[in-house]
């Protein structure tokens, strides 16, 4: 039995599991960026023995334990680099002192990088290789997988795609240059708006009206949805971003399948993945085209737990 532990920005999950795609029991909690990283140890601390008690296990049952961390990890000193959302990890050797906590080794990994893993493995990209993943929430993150082992490059991480610069239109009609990050995430998308409507009172939409904390992704996609065609055109700068990145991911890596998770993507079918395939599919390289297919994917808020059982049995087995 393994360990796999989740810690996010806003979500810290643990699971128990034999790494083969199946979560035996599973703790979810939220996390509190004010109390910063000691504040999600502690958390750690109670939520270890009460989800080993919760699946009538004791700590012996443990073979190993795999982390997905929201943020870069160093492979060789199986620390933290960084995190960008909450305070008191840079340089934290996380993977010891989870190791000290419960007695048993532990490995260390970049959240995306995991779920790619797990989706791989046991979801959307099962029995395919290459397969790409890029979750797009809140942030934007990649992770690139090859014949079930996540690729790492020289051990500080890879396929950081959401770093990856594209071109995008300013509101005044201007070519800016930018991460795509900032385009398409969900902060990204909220942001633009704003920028669209305090440009410009020529913007006829129900979005001019809201404040500013409640023009937010979610929104909107829902006045798309409902025939806004401002909202319309401001998903149509994410698509645009998110096309141009995929298309350079095709050009270096052509993977059989690009797999994109996360919260903007459950936009779903007409509003998110149909807009990018369009946009993908006019834009390949023609000695590629057809190779790379894309798919939302099919782990759900679990995708981080189970890419990090199946490390943990990987490395640690």
């Amino acid at each position: 039995m393994y360990l796999g532990i989740e810690i996010g920005g806003t979500k810290l999950q643990l699971g128990l599991g034999a790494g083969d795609g199946h979560i035996v029991a599973l703790w979810r909690g939220t996390v509190n960026p004010a109390e910063g990283s000691e504040g999600i140890r502690k958390q750690i601390e109670r939520a270890v023995p009460e989800l080993l008690a919760k699946a009538g296990l004791d700590r012996g049952a443990l073979r190993g334990i795999g982390i997905g961390f929201g943020g870069p990890t160093d492979d060789a000193t199986r620390t933290v680099i960084k995190s960008h959302q909450i305070q008191g990890w840079d340089g934290f050797p996380l993977a010891d002192w989870v190791s000290n906590l419960v007695g048993v080794p532990t490995v260390l990994c970049n959240d995306a990088d995991v779920a790619g893993l797990g989706e791989a493995l046991f979801g959307a990209g099962k029995g395919l290789s290459p397969v790409f993943y890029i979750t797009i929430g809140s942030g934007i993150g990649g992770g690139l997988i090859i014949d079930g082992q996540i690729y790492r490059g020289v051990g500080r991480g890879a396929a950081e795609i959401g770093h990856l610069m594209v071109t995008t239109t300013g509101p005044g009609g201007e070519a800016e240059l930018t991460a795509l990050e900032t385009v398409a995430s969900g902060w990204g998308i909220a942001e633009n708006a704003r920028r669209h409507l305090a440009y410009s009172d020529e913007w006829q939409t129900p979005l001019r009206g809201a404040r500013s904390e409640e023009i937010t992704a979610v929104r909107i996609a829902n006045e798309a949805l409902g025939g806004d065609e401002v909202a319309q055109s401001l998903l149509e700068g994410a698509h645009w971003g998110i096309q141009q990145a995929i298309r350079h991911v095709s050009l270096l890596l052509c993977p059989r399948r690009v797999v994109i998770g996360g919260g903007v993507s459950l936009m779903g079918e007409e509003l998110f993945f149909a807009p990018i395939r369009r946009r993908v599919v006019g834009q390949e390289f023609p000695p590629f085209a057809g190779l790379t297919d894309i798919v939302p994917a099919a782990l759900g808020e679990e995708v981080v737990v189970h890419g990090a059982l199946a490390l943990a049995r990987q490395k640690l087995g």
